[in-house]
């Protein structure tokens, strides 16, 4: 569907404008349309490619979605796709899950044109900054390009956040709990979120370092110093994810080792009293044996003292495996 169709002059806001009017603005010397969509259908999309006269490549790509990270130029206009991230609420327990969703941004000379999919938060608060500042709006379409990526890069902050303070959480548990099948699963969990936001930085950061340095795109002009504090951004970003896996890597293997250990210390108690039972038992088995010549049968004490042997041993042996931590 439409969210907005703004058209500004020089920096400043003009008025809200209707689809159709889009052809009449965009030829205008020192004006440029924005204009959001948020999961448009094919004919909203073909419409606005009408209007922009965007290329077949990138309204494709937009069409069918779910594409990496990128900054690409066709002819003297730019399509970027970014992966904006959000924690979302699940269950009525408080917890929340990572949601990765994808923003197409086509820009022109005198236009930008937004494409949300499978994302709840949009750009409002981009577009309030950007009016706010006219002396920055006119730098025209590269600056909005630049203040929707900056925006999209800032929500990986609170996500990391999270992430860290999860990670924490668990790290606290590990040692002050058994260790058990959740707590692996909740580790792999973070380290699958993690994952999520190394593919969504990587490539853009990649993408966003060729706007300020070397060649720059003609519609960035003005503009590298912006793009250069986002590129700086996300290599925070990318060392941050980076230095968290590492920390997650261990913890895996610290919880494996320790279910280990919890392991070994369950053998070594079944040991111990395995062999507590089987004195007794042989002792037992001996005197069990139906043979008429065996010479302790006769004893009168024969009985009590095989009792006592098994539980002079057995005392033995508990003493032993007690002062060994087997027991």
């Amino acid at each position: 569907m439409l969210v907005s169709c703004v058209a500004y002059e020089n920096g400043i806001k003009l008025a809200d404008i209707p689809v159709a009017d889009i052809s009449e603005y965009v030829h205008r010397p020192d004006h440029f349309i924005w204009v959001a969509l948020f999961e448009p259908t094919r004919d909203e999309l073909d419409e606005m490619a009408q209007e922009f006269g965007l290329h077949e490549l990138a309204v494709e790509d937009a069409r069918k979605g779910h594409q990496r990270p990128k900054i690409e130029e066709y002819g003297d206009s730019l399509f970027a796709v970014l992966h904006p991230a959000e924690m979302l609420p699940v269950g009525d327990q408080g917890d929340c899950e990572l949601n990765v969703g994808e923003v197409d941004i086509f820009v022109g000379h005198n236009y930008v044109l937004t494409v949300r999919h499978r994302t709840q938060t949009g750009f409002a608060a981009v577009r309030a900054r950007a009016e706010r500042e006219p002396e920055l709006l006119r730098h025209g379409s590269g600056f909005v390009l630049y203040a929707l990526i900056d925006n999209v890069v800032d929500r990986y902050f609170p996500v990391l956040d999270q992430v860290e303070t999860r990670l924490e959480t668990a790290e606290e548990e590990l040692f002050a709990s058994a260790s058990s099948r959740r707590k692996i699963e909740e580790l792999y969990g973070l380290k699958r979120e993690l994952m999520a936001l190394k593919h969504a930085v990587a490539p853009l950061m990649e993408a966003v370092g060729k706007l300020f340095g070397g060649r720059v795109p003609q519609i960035c002009q003005g503009t590298q110093e912006y793009f250069r504090d986002v590129h700086d951004h996300l290599m925070r970003i990318n060392a941050t994810i980076d230095s968290t896996r590492e920390m997650l890597t261990t913890a895996i293997q610290v919880n494996l080792a320790l279910i280990g250990i919890s392991d070994n210390e369950v053998t070594k108690r079944l040991a111990a009293y395995g062999a507590l039972i089987t004195v007794p038992t042989l002792i037992a088995g001996i005197y069990g044996m139906n043979f008429k010549d065996m010479p302790e049968l006769s004893w009168p004490i024969g009985y009590p003292l095989a009792v006592f042997c098994m539980v002079a041993i057995d005392a033995i042996l508990f003493v032993r495996f007690r002062r060994a931590k087997w027991v």
